[in-house]
């Protein structure tokens, strides 16, 4: 059995009579990227320092590649690259200078460091302006040289707080792209945002913490069903409808098919898969189909159910 990169049990963190951490238990696999989303004030900040060794849990315990964490345990956090929201740069040293620098606090030197910063660099894509200040980079590419910085010394485990906040859309496209190499190429990433669409397109298992407890994970499928909702496909078509209607209806997996608006509306599980047989009943009952449309349940919709509350800045 693959030992986790990440396994947090039963965690707990209390400030004076304030519970910031209650009973908070998850893993992370190698090559996983996993989703922490939370309200402001929720608990992800604390879990994060406590899962880092910034802080020490009052209970549980934490294991990174299967050592564990502490703010004494020096070995254990070697095993991790923490990348803060803050850019964590000098901006008066270039990109290669400040890898170096950081490098060497890993404790790499010569031929070793040098190597991993090309690498580095070439992996967050800016070997180019490799020799220029970081005082000269728009806030995408210290973003991404800020990342770099957490990459050098080749952790197990990555964690990302929110990586993208106060970026123009190109950057953290460019940022979100790094993220998904990081998990094809086995690295296990802890991932903080506020942005859904984050979540859902980077995030192969996600966890919403609210008052310190961990209310719900899975997968944004796992979670979606927790609601109860079903697919919505709106089938804009010409013919006969009703009829339409009436033999989707009969599928496995349609809950509910009814003819609205001039459009065939069917609620079902896993709307995109069943796709080809609405598509193979319409041309077998002489239905022309113009545009279909598959309205899928997203994270933030189980999100205000279980929170009660938007994500905010």
């Amino acid at each position: 059995m693959t030992t986790p990169a990440l396994s947090a049990a039963h965690l707990g963190k209390r400030f004076g009579d304030r519970v910031a951490v209650d009973d908070v238990s998850f893993t992370v696999a190698p090559g996983e990227t996993y989703g922490l989303l939370g309200p402001n004030g929720a608990g992800k900040t604390t879990t994060i320092r406590l899962v880092c060794g910034l802080l020490r849990a009052d209970r549980g315990e934490v294991l990174v590649a299967g050592s564990p964490v502490g703010p004494t345990r020096p070995d254990a956090k070697r095993q991790i690259g923490y990348v803060p929201q803050e850019i964590a740069l000098y901006p008066d040293l270039s990109a290669r200078e400040n890898l170096r620098f950081f490098g060497r606090l890993y404790g790499l030197q010569g031929k070793p460091l040098n190597h991993r910063v090309g690498k580095v660099l070439e992996l967050i894509g800016l070997t180019d302006r490799a020799g220029d200040r970081v005082e000269s980079f728009s806030g995408g590419m210290q973003r991404r040289l800020n990342i770099g910085a957490g990459l050098l010394h080749e952790p197990s485990l990555l964690i990302l707080d929110e990586p993208t906040v106060g970026v123009d859309p190109q950057s953290r496209h460019a940022v979100m792209e790094s993220v998904q190499s990081f998990g094809a190429a086995g690295l296990a990433v802890l991932y903080t945002t506020h942005y859904m669409e984050e979540a859902e397109r980077l995030c192969d298992r996600v966890g919403i913490i609210d008052h310190g407890r961990l209310v719900a994970e899975g997968t944004r499928r796992q979670l979606v069903a927790r609601l109860g909702e079903r697919d919505r496909i709106s089938l804009s078509a010409t013919g006969d409808l009703a009829v339409l209607a009436e033999k989707c209806g009969l599928l496995a997996g349609v809950d509910r098919a009814d003819v609205k608006d001039g459009e065939v509306q069917l609620l079902a599980c896993e709307g995109r898969r069943l796709l080809p047989d609405v598509l193979e009943v319409a041309e077998r009952t002489g239905v022309s189909v113009r545009s279909v449309e598959v309205d899928e349940p997203d994270l933030e919709a189980v999100f205000l159910h279980l929170t009660g509350t938007a994500l905010r800045e």
